[in-house]
């Protein structure tokens, strides 16, 4: 179990409860895919908007699964030391303070149990990699995923040995495991059910799963933390991209999703904020930190083509054109991703244009509070659209209720011709 050390609850010095009290005193980020571009750079305009928070008040914990090795170069990059932050690294497996370097918290695997998973991983293509400390220990130095993993990690040295359990002389932190995306995936749902109880199995990424101590995610350190400093999770902000982030996101009071995050994360956000390549972290500290007065009280329609990114809305070539309180119109092209085998447009795409536009309109009229889910579509197809047509579709709101919006939807060739009428009825929610 995680072994609390006798470290201070430790705030942002520059946090003073004398004068206006901040809604957010503490901002937890997961670095690769979140807070750094996919060349594992932090943009200057994010740089800056951290160190505008840090100005503020509010503390800063760098929540990742690299090792502690592999953060600190960001620690330092963003002054951490200065202000008080925090490491949050092997997905949770150890706390350390930036301040003073002292361990908060800290859970490791047996070498027994490494044991058993290197015995359990001989009959898969992967490649394993304990991480006890300041090293990746393999038996494949040479493999292209511990030369990805070091680099990720800011250079982690590599050490080569013939046999991995007879090398382990420390309990590590975490173990990753990397190979083809078929076998990873099919992998991190076996070694949960053949190691529950004595590991915790995440998969991090289509190639990688990282492996700790059945008590460690990102989720149970956020909250240890939160208690070590005499927050509420009301005063939280945690913001990520994968798997691994979802406890995180679920133990903070405003979970973030990155819009270039799976499907699942994005489904347990409370908001949805835009790439990594697109000033994502910047976009969402503007919104609810640092200018939440001047923030648009509505998305925009360059915001909601970049949330586009990955999506079956992406897929079928959907492009939001205007977005105005109680209409909206989209474009979308007729060909082969859209069309019939004959080449004709396929009514589902029709629908999902429809369904798409509506949701774009009620999310433009939606409080901070609430959220929308689509509940009916109804429509009539009318007349058919060709390969090569493009579609315009305009929706009008015809009815603004507390916990209903019901849309109609009408989509057009760009001759003018009525393709498809439809009625949207969305569902509108408050948030937990």
């Amino acid at each position: 179990m995680p072994v609390s050390a006798k470290t201070p609850r430790i705030l942002n010095p520059k946090y003073s409860s004398t004068s206006d009290p901040l809604k957010y005193l503490l901002f937890a980020v997961d670095l690769d895919g979140t807070l750094v571009t996919d060349d594992k750079q932090i943009t200057p305009a994010t740089a800056n908007a951290i160190r505008e928070i840090l100005e503020m008040g509010m503390t800063v914990a760098l929540v990742s699964g690299r090792p502690t090795f592999g953060c600190e170069h960001i620690a330092d990059q963003l002054q951490l030391a200065k202000y008080g932050g925090y490491i949050i690294s092997y997905n949770g497996a150890k706390i350390t303070s930036c301040i003073d370097n002292d361990v908060l918290t800290r859970s490791t695997i047996s070498r027994e149990t490494v044991g058993e998973l290197y015995d359990f991983l001989k009959g898969y293509p992967v490649t394993m990699m304990p991480s006890p400390r300041h090293e990746i220990i393999t038996e494949d130095a040479d493999s292209h995923y511990v030369r990805q993993e070091s680099q990720i990690d800011n250079g982690m040295p590599i050490r080569q040995v013939p046999n991995l359990k007879d090398a382990l002389v420390r309990d590590p932190y975490k173990c990753g495991i990397a190979g083809d995306p078929e076998v990873i995936g099919k992998l991190a749902i076996e070694l949960q059910e053949r190691f529950s109880g004595k590991l915790n199995a995440i998969l991090s990424g289509p190639i990688f799963i990282e492996v700790m101590s059945p008590y460690v995610d990102k989720g149970k350190a956020l909250s240890f933390l939160m208690s070590e400093m005499g927050i509420e999770r009301s005063q939280v902000i945690a913001v990520g991209d994968a798997n691994n982030d979802i406890p995180m996101l679920q133990a903070a009071g405003l979970g973030v999703a990155m819009a270039n995050a799976n499907e699942m994360v994005k489904q347990v956000a409370d908001y949805v904020t835009t790439s990594n390549m697109e000033e994502g972290i910047q976009h969402l500290l503007n919104k609810y930190v640092l200018h939440p007065e001047q923030s648009a009280a509505h998305p925009e329609v360059d915001f909601i083509n970049a949330m586009q990114k990955d999506t079956l809305m992406e897929t079928l070539g959907m492009k939001c054109t205007l977005l105005e309180e109680g209409y909206v119109e989209c474009t979308m092209p007729v060909d082969r991703r859209t069309c019939q085998p004959m080449g004709i447009l396929h009514g589902g795409a029709s629908l999902a244009l429809a369904e798409t536009i509506a949701g774009y309109g009620s999310v433009y009229l939606l409080s901070q509070d609430e959220t929308m889910v689509g509940m009916q579509v109804s429509g009539s197809h009318v007349h058919s659209a060709r390969l090569g047509n493009t579609l315009t579709a305009k929706a009008k709101i015809i009815h603004r209720g507390r916990s209903t919006h019901l849309w109609d939807v009408e989509i057009y060739t760009e001759m003018g011709t009525l393709v498809s009428s439809v009625r949207v009825l969305n569902s509108i929610l408050h948030k937990r």
